[in-house]
């Protein structure tokens, strides 16, 4: 039996299922990624066997590709959520995994592009941690 993922957006706009298993799992600190995701770093499961099934609206889902680069995003247009995105004429599916359902059966393998990391992501795991916005 296959494994099945699913996820989708924010607004629900885009939903998918997955089926097939990620063969990697990275962590890429890469200016372009941080900037991409307006965060430390992107975090994104990478497959050449896995399959994926869209559902919901089609006008919805976007890819952006940086001209002259292989650097590319999927993301929803009505609520700027990213979204897997198959890339390499269809050979790789790469999914963010912050847009799945569910924690992915893998865990990430590797900081990529680390030496690049941004300035302020040093020493981050000591800090207070809480469990809501508030003190």
């Amino acid at each position: 039996m296959s494994q099945i993922t699913t996820g989708g957006c924010l607004c629900g706009a885009v939903r998918f299922r997955i089926a097939g298993a990620f063969e990697h799992f990275f962590l890429c600190h890469c200016s372009r990624c941080r900037r991409d995701t307006g965060s430390a770093f992107a975090a994104n499961l990478f497959s050449c066997v896995a399959t994926i099934t869209w559902e919901g609206d089609p006008a919805c889902r976007r890819l952006f590709q940086l001209p002259g680069t292989r650097h590319a995003r999927g993301f929803c247009a009505r609520c700027g959520a990213a979204l897997p995105s198959e890339q390499m004429d269809g050979a790789l599916l790469v999914v963010p995994a912050g847009c799945l359902d569910t924690a992915p059966d893998i865990a990430p393998e590797a900081h990529l592009c680390h030496a690049s990391r941004a300035d302020w992501d040093h020493d981050l795991e000591t800090l207070p941690k809480r469990d809501g916005l508030s003190g």
